[in-house]
């Protein structure tokens, strides 16, 4: 099953719309702090509703301590970026994949691009618009790993 990863993010009702994905479609949700926001965030709470009881959680201090959980749990890792690769449309994505997501303002730092298995963008139309917003963005990735893997029957 493919795992979401969000890196630093900073926007509470970002990450507790992705955590409501993620309670949906029973995905687990991995964030890498530093965060730009207390996990006890009213803000988060409220953006996850109450569905915080069927989120698959983990939290990693570091970028370091989630590679030492990747790597101990294998797959790949996906980092979605403006800057990537291979668009996610045409990329075939594989059941023990993780899907990487920078923070609203930064994205993934060179750094973590660096080490991710292969990086996708989601194509935009418009030139001047820089980026999607974070949940829609994790959104779009997602339903469409589980769409090619058949999980969406």
């Amino acid at each position: 099953m493919p795992q979401i990863v969000l890196v630093n993010p900073q926007i509470p009702p970002n990450t507790g719309n992705i955590a409501r994905t993620c309670a949906a479609t029973g995905t687990e949700l991995h964030l890498v702090g530093p965060l730009g926001f207390e996990i006890s965030d009213r803000y988060l709470k409220r953006a996850g509703l109450d569905y915080w009881p069927y989120v698959k959680f983990h939290y990693h201090n570091s970028i370091e301590t989630f590679q030492n959980v990747h790597k101990q749990r294998g797959g790949r890792c996906l980092g979605f970026s403006v800057r990537g690769d291979f668009n996610y449309i045409n990329f075939e994505f594989q059941p023990d994949d993780w899907l990487l997501f920078g923070s609203e303002t930064a994205g993934l730092p060179e750094p973590i691009l660096s080490t991710c298995d292969s990086t996708l963008y989601i194509p935009m139309y418009e030139p001047g618009v820089r980026s999607l917003n974070l949940s829609v963005s994790v959104a779009i990735g997602l339903f469409e790993c589980r769409r090619q893997l058949g999980y969406l029957q």
